[in-house]
């Protein structure tokens, strides 16, 4: 299948026409990390076509693994989960969204926020892991005003000027033309608001960032840390519960940078399924779980 443009920003309707995806639960997993509150809470699905991420894959073995996993036939349909971590005086969240102008069944954080009883105001701080378009859409309402009017933004500074490269537009390639376009323009309007860090700075008491290229040129990953008890918030560093960890070698057609991104999945992997550290995914099923190795590769367990 050719990925157009187009193809990615209406993705429920061009590919599935005129049928409704069901909307995901709002609220998901939860657990607690010493005195952090962790919880998972739903922005939607994405509708993606299968080529987007079993592309660049050799497609009998690709879709084996899918089906050993119960994927159906037909356009993938991630969930998009938001990390929401309650600590001390602080309530922050990883990435926020797609907002309403990236595919019709993703965008549900209005919502979400309201039946786990929070307002946009009461969010102290956003932590970006990458800028496309289902972390960061969202940043922006209606009216063009940051959507979370109270918070602190931070962002890794290799990520956020890679997005506001004027040259990046040109050279994302056409399938992600409006990526580039769209990110800039949030990041524009939100720019006096960012705070900006590098890999290894503690962000906040207990939050490390730790870059994981590949994805995007300046993708972040975070360990919260409390005591003995950890989480890596991985964001798009693992994409996927299925190929992503059963062949973490495999160049996936959603990556910027395939080859980097995949040495980062195969060393990300090999750490957490070491070290037992528990994971919170935006593309996992129900978002919280760890990493266990499987024969030569690995396999994600859910929690709950």
């Amino acid at each position: 299948m050719q990925i157009s443009r187009r193809t990615l920003l209406m993705g429920g309707a061009a590919l599935l026409g005129a049928q409704a995806m069901p909307r995901r639960a709002l609220a998901q997993a939860s657990a607690t990390l010493g005195s952090m509150r962790i919880e998972m809470l739903s922005d939607g699905n994405l509708v993606l076509p299968r080529d987007f991420i079993l592309g660049p894959m050799p497609e009998p073995e690709a879709e084996a693994i899918l089906t050993a996993h119960h994927v159906p036939a037909g356009p993938l349909t991630p969930p998009c989960n938001l990390t929401l971590l309650r600590h001390e005086d602080r309530v922050v969240l990883f990435d926020i969204g797609s907002g309403p102008d990236f595919q019709p069944t993703a965008g549900l954080l209005p919502e979400t926020l309201d039946a786990v009883g929070l307002a946009p105001e009461d969010i102290t701080h956003l932590v970006v892991t990458h800028g496309h378009p289902d972390h960061i859409w969202g940043m922006l309402d209606d009216f063009g005003d940051p959507f979370l009017p109270n918070a602190e933004i931070l962002m890794g500074r290799a990520e956020f000027d890679y997005w506001m490269d004027a040259n990046t537009v040109s050279t994302i390639g056409q399938a992600r033309t409006a990526f580039a376009v769209g990110a800039q323009r949030r990041l524009e309007a939100i720019a006096d608001l960012v705070t900006f860090f590098e890999d290894g700075a503690e962000i906040l008491p207990g939050i490390a960032a730790r870059l994981t290229p590949g994805h995007t040129p300046g993708h972040m990953a975070f360990e919260l840390r409390d005591g003995s008890e950890s989480l890596m918030v991985t964001g798009d560093s693992l994409g996927n519960d299925h190929v992503a960890f059963a062949r973490p070698d495999w160049h996936s057609g959603s990556d910027q940078d395939q080859p980097l991104a995949a040495q980062t999945r195969v060393s990300l992997l090999d750490q957490l399924a070491g070290g037992q550290m528990r994971i919170a995914g935006f593309h996992l099923p129900g978002g919280l779980g760890r990493v266990e190795r499987d024969g030569s590769g690995y396999r994600f367990v859910a929690e709950g």
